[in-house]
């Protein structure tokens, strides 16, 4: 990562039928939920990503990497690291993977303090996730 200049990156929370997406960049080192585009299989949709890539145009990507409390890989991991390697082959930006652990929790918790029940139901968790995962990216840029 650049820190002479801004940088704007995307953050993603993979899920086999939902892929969280937030924006973020450099210089105030802070991110946004952006959206949530669906997912067969554990394969996005690859038009409306490239949609959101050519909007945005991202200098680099960060991927949530789903790891078990203790540090191991589960059945998850190796899913969301084959989506890294898939996006650094359709749009040959650097891709970062990050540890993920309890972000979709803590964007739930988040979700519900700010609108209840109700607010959990209109599929943010995911995006905020991704919001989370950048944030996290950023925090551990700085050290």
């Amino acid at each position: 990562m650049n820190n002479s200049s801004s940088e704007i990156l995307l953050g993603f929370d993979f899920g086999t039928k939902r892929i969280g997406i937030a924006v973020g960049q450099t210089i105030t080192k802070t991110a946004r939920p952006l959206t949530t585009i669906t997912a067969k299989d554990g394969q996005p949709d690859w038009q409306a990503l490239t949609k959101i890539i050519k909007t945005w145009r991202p200098d680099s990507l960060v991927v949530g990497i789903p790891l078990n409390m203790d540090g191991t890989e589960q059945w998850l991991t190796e899913k969301a690291k084959q989506f890294a390697d898939a996006l650094r082959e359709h749009f040959s930006i650097p891709v970062y993977g990050i540890d993920e652990r309890l972000t979709t929790k803590e964007a739930r918790e988040q979700i519900f303090t700010k609108g209840g029940y109700k607010a959990l139901q209109n599929r943010q968790i995911d995006a905020v996730a991704a919001q989370l995962i950048l944030e996290t990216w950023f925090m551990q840029a700085e050290k």
